[in-house]
Order: C-alpha cells, then structure tokens, then sequence
C-alpha cells in the first residue's frame, strides 16, 4: 500500500506550509498531497479553506487578497507556538520542496467552490517550469477542472475527487477521462469502487489516519491512501509486510 502525507504531515506539523513539507520529504513514503488556490493578483498558494480563518491570525478569503496581504499573517501559531511565523506557501515553493524526491505529488485543485479562472494553466505552468510533468497527478472535486487537465496536458496523470460514490463509476471515469480515482474511505469498500480496480482504476484513497481503517483496505486492490499520520501507516503496513515475509 503507497503512503501520501496528507496536506504534508499534517498531525505534527501545521497542515500546508513548509514545516510539514520539509517533515514529509524526510520520510521513506510515496508521495504528498496538498491543496490550491488563486490570489486576488493571480498567484498560486497552497492552503486548503477557501478562506484564512481556520489556519491562520488573519480573516477573509483568499481570492480576495494578493500574495503580499496574505503573507501578513501567521499560519503557524494555531498549531502551535514553535511554528510561529510561518507564511503561505506558494506552489512553486512547494513543488521544489519535492523536486529532488522521488515523491508523487498530488496538487488539488480547490476550485469546487469558487470558480477560478485559468488556474489549471498556472498550475501546469509551474509544474512545467520545474520539470515536474512525470512526478505530479492534478486532482479535483471540480470534474469540469479534471477534464479540463486532460485536455490541456493530456499525458499528465489526473485524478477525479469523490465524497461519495456513482455508479458506474468506471465508465464514468473513462469519460472525463481522468487517470485516477480518489474516493474517501466509505466508498473505498463499495461494489462500485471494488468493480473500478476489478476494470483496472488506480484508486487512491482520503483520509486514512485509523489503524483499523487501513486494515479494511488491505488486500482490496486500493493502490494508495492518503493519511495525517504517516509514519503510523509505515509502522502498520511495515509489519503487516514483513508478517507475510515470515
């Protein structure tokens, strides 16, 4: 079973800045997922709300701010006091975080809410401009934005986003068409998504942080979850692996 951090490594560090990318890329996982959205001056941050409130000292949506405005407030102090100071992090800061590892890099698209115009071509730019097309996978709950990545970079892998399952799920992939399916963990075990990896979906998996929850997926053809807490799901599937070993 593959590993992503989810949003970095999200339960020691605070979630999406530069701390708990750092953290992430020393670990011996598969890849990381974080999230992204559009400035008021068309920059590409990677924070996860549509607005600052939660994980900042700050107020408002992050459409309606430039970089500078919001790189005023502190996005580490809610977490806790050792990680004062920390700014929102752009894409490109992030990508070149990861850019010497052999991580997969999952950048969501949080345009489901708001629509934001040309997002997926900034993000294709950076991506390219790093040289990063190979390492990265482009998700979304926004299907129209999914579809829209196909279009634009086709050979780029992408990945449609579900809370809840369809029917027909693989059809419905085939007719984005996206390369990937990442489905939250109640899905992961229904027909539909069982009847996706039987066809040969890649199904990845949100957000795995239980034990218990990690074993309902083993053995089920789910090729990777997304977890806070990575280095609990070495740990597990560590042993579990080296149980089938003996």
């Amino acid at each position: 079973m593959k590993i992503y951090a989810h949003r970095g490594y999200s339960s020691k560090y605070p979630e999406n800045t530069l701390a708990a990318f750092y953290a992430a890329a020393n670990l011996p996982i598969d890849g990381v997922e974080f999230d992204v959205h559009l400035t008021k001056d068309r920059q590409v941050v990677v924070i996860h709300d549509e607005t600052i409130d939660r994980t900042s000292n700050g107020k408002g949506f992050v459409k309606d701010m430039t970089l500078q405005e919001l790189r005023e407030f502190d996005y580490g102090s809610w977490f806790s006091k050792e990680f004062a100071g920390a700014r929102i992090p752009t894409l490109k800061e992030v990508l070149s975080v990861f850019r010497s590892t052999d991580l997969h890099v999952n950048i969501e698209l949080k345009s489901d809410i708001f629509v934001y115009s040309g997002l997926e071509e900034l993000v294709l730019r950076e991506v390219e401009s790093l040289e990063m097309l190979e390492q990265v996978v482009i998700s979304s709950f926004d299907h129209e934005a999914v579809a829209r990545v196909a279009e634009l970079a086709p050979n780029l892998e992408n990945a449609a986003l579900f809370v809840n399952t369809i029917l027909d799920i693989a059809e419905y992939q085939g007719k984005l068409p996206a390369k990937a399916l990442h489905v939250s963990l109640p899905s992961a075990v229904r027909r539909p998504v069982r009847e996706a990896i039987e066809k040969g979906s890649v199904v990845r998996v949100w957000t795995v942080n239980e034990v218990e929850h990690a074993a309902l997926l083993t053995n089920t053809g789910v090729d990777a979850i997304f977890t806070d807490e990575p280095e609990t799901m070495l740990s597990f599937f560590g042993k579990r692996n080296v149980l089938i070993e003996e």
